[in-house]
């Protein structure tokens, strides 16, 4: 691919035309002193590649990259030469999105549409411009193509690309296997209680609310990277909130719906159990601005039954939505209120799981997307067992009416830190009136949920908090056992009037949050007693148990 000229390499559809991109770009604003800077520096770096390769014997040495690094690529002339020549029209097309006149979003989604172009075109995305996989079909004598073409018709079938040996996994046998009961379940969750690991537990019980956008398992995936697991070790007696996994019928549920019989019941049911007039809570992603909505909601009522309220990569403020803000606009939105909504002419639908999982996969598509077709289709690999991933495959559906409330008035309109600008389950809706003491943890290569973005709640809450930063990203950065003395975090008391203020006279701590987090946790569990020897209550008998029925239904 030229990126003044004719394309060199026809990339596939993303889901818009494009094969038009190149005279897109061409009609847009650039700057004429950019435009000339690009030009030559492009013309200079093409010169010094084709003279480089003539005088080495038609072998370049290509720039560091993990989609050529296997010698096939600089050992082949012609193979070494395409890499080079893509890599370097790659980088000019991405100056030239960056030189673009426009606002920042405009600018923002020329980029992002830019890089998924490029990624997409890449020549290892190609079996005839893919020296290793030539390479390995002429070894196993095509065996890898036949392989590969049983992959890809397994994957047309499931609806997604494979990114993990999914057949080795199952949900109750060898992940989310920590020990509990269902206790409650309703038309939206199941309420587990997972059995004490200790002959004492503090005194206020702990609720997770996970997202509904995933299954709660992230948090339970194995034994030794279990959030789960080492809650209920550190002395907590457990309950958590595990999502049902809407059908159709439950189009019309709502975001009230979600706050009123779901989050509210959660809190109400595991207050009965226990006898606890308060606990400590804590939510995960969405599932944090869910809960924070509901204690909220609570407020407004006069009820204040969180303990402490944890908050782990979640946003109240959505003033900077980082990457997800290209998709949202006046415009989106009210596509999706016409084809899902409430406002739908035939009736609220659904928003499809596989369709979210996508999206989120297209954010990194190199490492989500494209890695797992070449190595998946053209090298006829089965990608290795990897839980995380499994549990990124196992998508969940979201009610259209809910789905189109949540992005209209928080990533649209950003009112949820707005105090009384919602009214949700007849209360309005002030965060500020949480009572609670709060932690709120980040990861600060969230791409997500930017750290950033995540530290404006603290400008949202007028209790004491306590702010710490993790490495790595929205997943990875939570689930980090400390057992694994892995990556760091930074903790820092003082305030601080903006996040890089904050980072800048923070300190860095090795290893994992989990048991700065823990400390903190201690100091708001209230007093130890004997461990319950059952699960539930008279009222509320166990159901069955745990991970339960809901997280094992798919999409």
């Amino acid at each position: 691919m030229n990126p003044f000229g004719k394309s060199m390499f026809t990339a596939p559809e993303l889901g818009q035309d494009v094969a038009g991109l190149l005279k897109t770009l061409s009609q847009l604003q650039i700057p004429q002193a950019d435009l000339a800077r690009i030009q030559g520096e492009y013309l200079r770096s093409a010169s010094e590649l084709w003279n480089s390769s003539l005088g080495a014997g038609g072998k370049v040495t290509l720039p560091k990259d993990r989609r050529f690094s296997a010698p096939e690529w600089s050992d082949n002339p012609l193979a070494g030469f395409a890499a080079a020549t893509y890599l370097l029209n790659a980088r000019t097309l991405m100056e030239l999105s960056d030189v673009v006149q426009g606002d920042d979003k405009t600018r923002a989604r020329i980029r992002f549409a830019v890089q998924q172009w490029v990624d997409a075109a890449a020549p290892s995305n190609y079996l005839a411009l893919n020296p290793e996989a030539l390479k390995k079909a002429v070894e196993t004598k095509g065996e890898s193509l036949t392989q590969g073409m049983q992959h890809l018709l397994g994957d047309l079938k499931q609806g997604h690309v494979s990114q993990t040996d999914e057949s080795l996994f199952e949900v109750g046998r060898n992940v989310a296997t920590t020990e509990g009961a269902v206790v409650f379940e309703n038309e939206l969750f199941q309420l587990i209680e997972y059995k004490p690991l200790t002959a004492q537990v503090f005194d206020k019980p702990m609720l997770f609310v996970p997202p509904c956008i995933n299954k709660f398992y992230i948090l339970d995936l194995q034994p030794d990277n279990s959030v789960i697991r080492y809650t209920v070790e550190q002395g907590h007696r457990l309950f958590v909130v595990s999502w049902r996994n809407p059908t159709d019928d439950m189009a019309a549920t709502t975001w009230d719906d979600y706050i009123e019989n779901a989050v509210l019941k959660a809190i109400s049911v595991t207050q009965e159990i226990t006898g606890a007039e308060t606990l400590d809570m804590l939510g995960f992603c969405v599932g944090g601005t869910i809960l924070s909505t509901a204690l909220a909601v609570l407020a407004a009522r006069g009820e204040h039954p969180a303990a402490s309220l944890t908050l782990l990569t979640t946003l109240l403020d959505f003033s900077s939505t980082g990457i997800l803000d290209i998709f949202v606009d006046e415009g989106s939105v009210r596509l999706r209120e016409m084809t899902i909504g409430p406002d739908a002419p035939q009736g609220p639908g659904m928003l499809r799981g596989k369709e979210l999982a996508s999206t989120f996969s297209f954010l990194r598509p190199n490492d989500l997307v494209w890695n797992y077709v070449v190595g998946n289709y053209l090298k006829g690999e089965t990608p290795p067992p990897f839980d995380l991933l499994y549990w990124n495959s196992d998508s969940t559906n979201l009610p259209g009416a809910m789905y189109c409330w949540y992005l209209r008035n928080t990533y649209l309109q950003d009112q949820l830190k707005v105090p009384g600008a919602l009214t949700v389950c007849g209360e309005q809706v002030d965060l500020g009136a949480i009572k609670a003491p709060v932690y709120l943890y980040a990861s600060r290569e969230d791409h997500i949920v930017p750290w950033d973005s995540a530290f404006l709640s603290t400008r949202i809450f007028k209790s004491p908090y306590r702010f710490v930063l993790g490495a790595s990203g929205h997943i990875a950065g939570v689930v980090n056992p400390p057992a694994k003395k892995k990556r760091n975090y930074w903790i820092n008391a003082a305030p601080a009037a903006s996040a890089d203020a904050w980072l800048d006279t923070a300190t860095s701590q090795p290893g994992s949050w989990w048991t700065d987090w823990s400390e903190w946790l201690a100091g708001h569990a209230g007093k130890k007693k004997a461990a319950p020897k059952s699960f539930g209550s008279r009222k509320y008998k166990a159901i069955e148990p745990a991970p339960g029925r809901y997280v094992k239904a798919k999409v």
